[in-house]
């Protein structure tokens, strides 16, 4: 039998207990992973006790009622709270999705809230984006073209080629679908993994971009493109309702295309 050990001050132990205000008689239990990798301590779990009649309907608005009213200590990122930056992406409940998006009611029992799997934590909720973020940027996600642009200045597409675009613009790189496939969990230092590559395939698929064969260049590699399996846990679990694995498998068809 194959026996694995986790790292050292990996395994989370049970941390505080926060109780709700006294009178509170709508309460919810929200189980918050706490975690400073400059403590040298072992991860936490701590408890809180949220009085749901003063609190919003979404996990987000929560967590900001905890760190405004009970914990100050406890670090998040957010923003928008819409569902557009991406921002507050972790795993809620079992599952990689924004915390501004999910229903509280959603939820049975206590609210599981950790960070985002497999990914280095900067503190309790905040995960490292270093390494995604440069391998975003590695495929170079701007507009090439050596073509001069027209006088009006803007190139323009019809109906059709602009169609293809979609399922592919609305990405807002939460990397929810990245951090649930286990084809990155375990090649992540070389596979680009469901986001950038759904980005990738953004600018393939557009035809105002003249650079198509060298960003297919670029991703011809065992491990870059090919190290997708099909899995599917990027689609099931995107919060923008996109399909990175079909998106992937567009690039790999274009691939053989362009071979044949």
């Amino acid at each position: 039998m194959v026996e694995f050990s986790l790292p050292k001050n990996s395994k989370p132990t049970k941390g505080q207990h926060h109780a709700a205000p006294a009178g509170a008689k709508n309460t919810k239990r929200f189980d918050v992973y706490r975690y400073d990798p400059d403590s040298g301590a072992n991860p936490r779990i701590d408890s809180y006790d949220v009085d749901m009649d003063t609190c919003g309907p979404m996990v987000l608005d929560a967590l900001l009622k905890i760190k405004d009213e009970m914990d100050q200590t406890l670090a998040l990122r957010r923003s928008c709270r819409e569902g557009i930056c991406g921002s507050c992406s972790m795993n809620i409940d079992g599952g990689n999705t924004l915390a501004c998006l999910k229903p509280i009611e959603d939820c049975k029992g206590a609210v599981k809230v950790y960070p985002l799997p497999h990914m280095p934590v900067v503190k309790d909720l905040v995960p490292d984006l270093t390494h995604v973020y440069a391998q975003y940027a590695s495929i170079e996600p701007w507009m090439k073209a050596d073509t001069p642009p027209p006088a009006s200045g803007e190139r323009l597409q019809s109906p059709e080629e602009r169609a293809k675009l979609d399922g592919l613009w609305e990405c807002i790189l939460c990397f929810c679908c990245t951090t649930s496939c286990p084809s990155y969990w375990w090649n992540g230092d070389r596979y680009l993994g469901p986001a950038i590559l759904l980005q990738a395939a953004r600018w393939i698929n557009d035809s105002r971009d003249e650079a198509t064969g060298e960003r297919l260049d670029q991703l011809e590699d065992p491990f870059k493109l090919y190290r997708c399996h099909t899995i599917m846990n990027c689609t099931n679990t995107c919060p923008k309702g996109l399909n990175p694995a079909k998106a992937i498998a567009d690039i790999k068809i274009k691939m053989v295309e362009r071979a044949g």
